[in-house]
């Protein structure tokens, strides 16, 4: 049966070390019997002065005895191997799991017995701010996006779980076959298992058969919007909120998203159509910074983006397109971006970027080409709300009539990052036991 999230929260893991001592003394026990039964058996009953049928029988008893004892020796210190690199394992993947569970807390989510975070950030503001906020046009997505970063929670931590499920199930599978004698024929009485492995990663690898995939693992969605209208406007920075204004008119708004996945290999894309017009403004002073930004346009947009990723390796196409007029200027200085720049243009832009991404670092560089007069330069860094990746970059641009516009983006996701970090540290681990166990055998 799988583990829960209770059973990786609340089970106490040091009786494995205590078992762990018991099996490497029983293990010491009998090499010692195995030497003194040799010496005081088997070598002094062959000092030749016992001869015939009865001395040969005892010689074919007494040799089997000697392999008992040194497959008993064998199995013991083994299985305490393995309990001491259970323990280990299983106790980092443990912390690492409650302080996933300790880090969303922090960030004001409450994680409930079954391991479901539940964001709790709104129920700790004043009843005036919580009314506020409440009737804030921007509340729906507020709400929305927390109760997204609350599943990312959930999912996070159920792969935690699972990783410490696996981990217990390698155990066992390494344990059942450090107790089992390979050699013993089929319904005949088995001893000690004289071939024991005493290495978790070997020992508790899943039979061959079990590794077998089922093939591509597809999912997506696609959502529409429009047409539609709207006008929203707040008076000014007041309780820790920026001043705003925006006004839009949509005809339609298409996304759609979609992957497919066989083991470590992961192909993604993503789609965006827009036509409508859109203006807004923010301003002011919060918590996290302070804004200035204020743009306008109209016209049609079109985006599609392409992902192949393999382990910690991926290539990543996008293409662009605008055919319209828009102007903007932007002065952000806040705890998830800093951004400075501004642009003016009228006609067609079409672009395309292309980027490599290796343990969660990526780079990428972008090219457009311009039909109608205006210009364009940020740069800045910023965290993507959805996916948490920290993306540094720029873009400059320019065009009388007809011209062209470059970028560079940088970015940095932490997850990516931290399972790579995670995978290294297993390789090291993983290196370091084989030496050991190689020097091990060597003396």
């Amino acid at each position: 049966m799988a583990l829960r999230y209770q059973d990786v929260m609340t089970t106490d893991l040091s009786p494995l070390l205590d078992v762990s001592e018991a099996w490497q003394k029983m293990g010491k026990r009998f090499g010692e019997l195995k030497g003194d039964y040799e010496k005081n058996v088997q070598r002094a009953l062959a000092n030749g002065k016992w001869q015939g049928e009865a001395f040969a029988a005892h010689q074919d008893s007494s040799a089997a005895t000697a392999s008992e004892y040194a497959g008993a020796e064998k199995e013991a210190l083994a299985v305490a191997s393995l309990l001491r690199q259970a323990y280990t394992e299983l106790t980092v993947l443990q912390k690492a799991t409650k302080d996933l569970v300790a880090e969303a807390e922090t960030k004001d989510f409450k994680v409930d017995s079954s391991g479901k975070a539940t964001y709790v950030g709104f129920e700790k503001l004043s009843a005036q701010d919580r009314y506020a906020l409440q009737h804030d046009p921007d509340y729906p997505t507020l709400a929305a996006q927390a109760r997204q970063a609350a599943q990312e929670w959930t999912d996070t931590i159920a792969r935690a779980v699972r990783a410490v499920d696996e981990a217990d199930q390698g155990a066992k599978r390494a344990l059942s076959r450090a107790a089992t004698d390979p050699s013993a024929a089929v319904g005949a009485l088995s001893g000690f298992n004289a071939h024991a492995e005493g290495d978790l990663m070997k020992a508790g690898a899943p039979e061959v058969a079990a590794t077998k995939t089922d093939g591509w693992k597809t999912e997506g969605k696609i959502t529409a919007t429009g047409p539609a209208l709207g006008f929203t406007v707040s008076d000014g920075p007041k309780s820790g909120k920026e001043g705003s204004a925006k006004a839009y008119a949509d005809l339609f708004h298409v996304t759609a998203q979609g992957s497919a996945t066989n083991g470590p290999l992961k192909l993604s894309g993503s789609a965006d159509l827009y036509e409508g017009a859109r203006a807004s403004a923010n301003y002011g002073f919060n918590e996290k910074g302070a804004v200035a930004k204020a743009e306008a346009s109209v016209g049609q947009r079109a985006m599609a983006e392409g992902r192949a990723e393999y382990g910690q390796v991926g290539y990543y196409g996008r293409a662009e397109g605008f055919n319209g007029a828009e102007i903007s200027l932007n002065a952000k200085a806040t705890t998830e971006e800093f951004t400075v720049g501004g642009k003016a243009f009228a006609g067609k832009k079409t672009g395309i970027t292309g980027g490599l991404e290796a343990a969660g670092i990526g780079i990428g560089a972008t090219a457009e080409e311009w039909e109608g007069p205006g210009g364009e330069a940020w740069w800045g860094l910023k965290k993507d709300a959805e996916t948490g990746a920290w993306k540094l970059g720029g873009k400059v641009g320019a065009s009388p009539e007809a011209g062209a516009g470059v970028g560079l983006e940088i970015t940095v996701d932490p997850h990516k990052l931290s399972k790579a970090a995670d995978d290294v540290a297993d390789a090291v681990g993983d290196a370091a036991r084989s030496v050991k166990h190689t020097v091990s055998r060597w003396f």
